[in-house]
């Protein structure tokens, strides 16, 4: 079994995430194909219908194994309705992404204005995602009861583009704490690196989505601006919600294992449901993702900063996250 549909099994077919309207569906099996089918993204297998999902309700496809094919008109479709179709490699790290060139009526306006954005806006933004980061950090250990301070100290001083490099001094810390002292963040290692990796990819395709929505251009990025990167913008929206992700591989490892089992998937996949508190209400990390994307495009409008960053949960929520 690859895993769940909503609340409905549907057999070799993966898809999570508690809203119906907001669901991220996973391919990791040989043989699929997938195709358009009235309205409905249909999966096969030897010529047998295996699982249909509402193509309204799909937020991102994510495919793990080569042998996978597809239709033309299924993508097209997916892309209409701004959702992107990842594919990963072995490991779980993204290696393409297929995303809509048009998200936003005012696109045009808004990727003149990210282009022509003044540098001390761009860098103020990057101050702000990085605090907010590093206090995502900072709630995440003290939800696992390890101490919060130093992160909140280093929060108090990130400097404009953060010229002192903040984000790495706190990343040393909170590494060993989050993880354990032997811990070492790599893309290319296995067990729980791996499952960060997949969370990562969930949390990346969202973002693009968000991004691409708000009539932004993905690959001018804020402070990610490697030129092979198509996402490097997503990238940079995506850090003040990373902690969220580490706390559920965390809790999904010490339960069951580091496997990137379809268990597991459905829990990070789930994330994206997740109420988060933002400007005086809660929200799921979807919506989030969306205004953070949207106060962003504001923002070059106005070359003013606005950004509608979240906050972080109760500790009791975060506490509970991955279980």
């Amino acid at each position: 079994m690859e895993g769940i549909i909503g609340h409905v099994n549907l057999s070799r077919l993966a898809c999570a995430g508690e809203n119906p309207l907001d669901q991220i569906i996973d391919i990791s099996q040989e043989g699929r194909h997938l195709s358009r089918d009235r309205g409905f993204l249909k999966v096969e297998s030897d010529g047998k219908t295996i699982g249909r999902v509402p193509l309204d309700h799909i937020s991102a496809v994510i495919v793990h194994t080569h042998g996978v094919t597809w239709s033309n008109s299924l993508l097209v479709e997916l892309a209409d309705r701004g959702a992107p179709v990842v594919l990963c490699a072995t490991n779980h790290q993204p290696r393409a992404v297929i995303c809509s060139l048009e998200g936003h009526h005012m696109q045009n306006a808004r990727m003149r204005a990210q282009w022509d954005a003044p540098q001390p806006l761009i860098k103020q933004a990057w101050k702000q995602i990085v605090i907010s980061k590093i206090t995502m950090q900072a709630t995440a250990l003290a939800a696992i009861s390890q101490p919060r301070a130093p992160l909140d100290m280093i929060a108090r001083n990130v400097q404009s583009g953060d010229n002192g490099n903040a984000e790495a001094q706190a990343a040393r810390i909170y590494w060993p704490l989050m993880m354990g002292k032997s811990f070492r963040r790599d893309v290319d290692l296995p067990d729980i690196n791996a499952l960060l990796n997949y969370g990562y990819t969930v949390l990346r395709a969202a973002t693009a989505r968000a991004v691409v929505a708000a009539g932004l251009h993905p690959t001018i990025g804020l402070f990610h601006s490697n030129r092979a990167n198509a996402f490097a913008l997503a990238d940079d929206l995506m850090e003040p919600f990373r902690p969220l992700v580490d706390l559920t591989a965390r809790a999904i490892a010490a339960e069951a294992g580091p496997k990137v089992s379809s268990e597991a998937k459905n829990r990070m996949a789930g994330l994206i449901a997740l109420d988060l508190p933002l400007i005086g209400e809660t929200s799921p990390l979807s919506v989030a993702l969306s205004r953070l994307a949207v106060s962003l495009a504001q923002s070059f409008e106005a070359k003013r900063l606005i950004l509608a960053l979240p906050k972080p949960p109760s500790p009791l929520v975060l506490s509970g996250l991955g279980r």
